[in-house]
């Protein structure tokens, strides 16, 4: 079902536009995703995002108070709309029906070759 596909980046500005909830403008989502990911993004790809994301219907904006300290400027704010969070719970969804396919010796096998020094010529 590729109408609901996010990419991964697309996925982490989503989450984080839900966590900051009526905060979500570009500025202060740029800031969550590098401080909890420890992550750098830059504000192009980030308003790539945001404007795809919106052009998707997975996201509505609107425009906040013109500030003296933004020169005048608006916020833009960002909210989940109800297409976007069936895109969310799907992938989600999506990637636990992967993880939970992984048979649990695949990851118990890789962590110990992992773990294992090289074997001696």
């Amino acid at each position: 079902m590729k109408k609901y596909q996010l990419g991964e980046f697309e996925e982490v500005v989503m989450l984080t536009v839900g966590i900051l909830y009526q905060e979500a403008y570009g500025v202060s989502i740029k800031y969550d995703i590098e401080s909890r990911l420890s992550r750098k993004v830059s504000v192009g790809a980030l308003q790539s995002a945001l404007k795809r994301l919106e052009q998707k219907g997975y996201l509505k904006s609107r425009e906040g108070e013109a500030t003296p300290d933004r020169a005048g400027r608006p916020k833009r704010y960002f909210t989940i709309t109800a297409l976007g969070k069936r895109a969310m719970e799907y992938t989600k969804s999506t990637r636990n029906d992967l993880w939970a396919a992984i048979p649990k010796m695949a990851l118990e096998l890789k962590m110990n070759s992992m773990l294992q020094p090289a074997a001696a010529n």
